[in-house]
């Protein structure tokens, strides 16, 4: 394994069921185009969509771009949108690009039960 692949890690996104799912793995620009992908079936029908991401040990902007791209989605389709446990170095960046309020009125630090 080279330390680019390494580094780059995979995702996963897991769907735990009654709108509730688990991220695992790093948030970057090499894993969030194929977590869009996956959410867009695993997401279809569910009025709530419950979040977990303590098994994220980081994120970039591309992380926080997801994350901003799922609230949109979730808006257009009328379902409520929560993220538990929002990694650190995501928290950092929204709050330095003043997105923050719009992950913040949709997250908290207690686990997705």
């Amino acid at each position: 394994m080279t330390l680019k692949s390494a580094a780059a890690g995979t995702a996963t996104l897991e769907a735990l069921g009654n709108g509730r799912f688990k991220l695992s793995g790093p948030l970057n620009a090499e894993t969030v185009g194929a977590l869009l992908e996956r959410s867009e079936e695993l997401f279809k029908g569910s009025a709530r969509l419950d979040l977990e991401l303590a098994g994220v040990p980081e994120g970039d902007s591309s992380g926080l771009a997801l994350l901003i791209e799922w609230l949109r989605l979730a808006r257009q389709n009328k379902q409520d949108i929560h993220f538990a446990n929002l990694p650190t170095q995501i928290a950092a960046l929204a709050k330095i690009s003043e997105v923050d309020e719009l992950l913040v009125n949709n997250s908290s630090q207690r686990a997705v039960a």
